[in-house]
């Protein structure tokens, strides 16, 4: 049996890479540049602006924080952006970071998740970081989803129900069922 620690690495992984990473994916493939750079008025941020910020959330918590790796952010700089940098080319960042970020996170083991990080001027633990980072990507993608709804005026038809899983059967009574 896997230990609780384990089991909230391998979700974290899981929720970052293969749940909310393909709904921002399947998002961009339905929008143009043009809607990618989209605000609804100018203090609100665009897709682009939320793609390079979930970028540096990451790299910074994750690859630069936890990993102890170089990452260097601008943060500002995120929201600042207007110039319409190809969705293509951000969804590539955000995937390049995220590769490294699932790297990272595979190297954890159950102690090193109760060690002590500072990042952006928080002293916290391992965990701590990393629930912060997966929550704060759910909530993004969220915010983008509904750009992208509010885009293409379509179902984006992000969510599935997921695979049946038939239950083993138990002969209890030795008759069968």
């Amino acid at each position: 049996m896997k230990d609780i620690p384990q089991l909230f690495l391998e979700q974290s992984r899981h929720l970052l890479g293969e749940d909310y990473l393909p709904k921002i994916d399947r998002c961009l493939a339905r929008l143009s540049d043009e809607d990618v750079w989209w605000r609804p008025h100018e203090t609100s941020n665009s897709i682009g602006n939320l793609l390079l910020h979930l970028r540096g959330n990451v790299g910074q918590w994750i690859v630069g924080g936890v990993g102890q790796r170089e990452f260097e952010r601008h943060r500002q700089r995120e929201f600042d952006e207007r110039s319409p940098l190809s969705a293509r080319e951000l969804l590539a960042q955000l995937k390049a970071t995220l590769a490294e970020a699932d790297d990272v996170l595979g190297s954890l083991d159950t102690e090193s998740l109760l060690t002590h990080r500072h990042i952006q001027h928080y002293d916290l633990t391992v965990l701590e970081a990393v629930y912060h980072v997966v929550e704060h990507f759910g909530m993004h993608t969220g915010q983008i989803i509904l750009i992208a709804k509010m885009r293409t005026g379509a179902d984006l038809k992000l969510w599935q129900p997921p695979a049946t899983v038939q239950p083993e059967r138990t002969i209890t009574d030795g008759g069968g069922a």
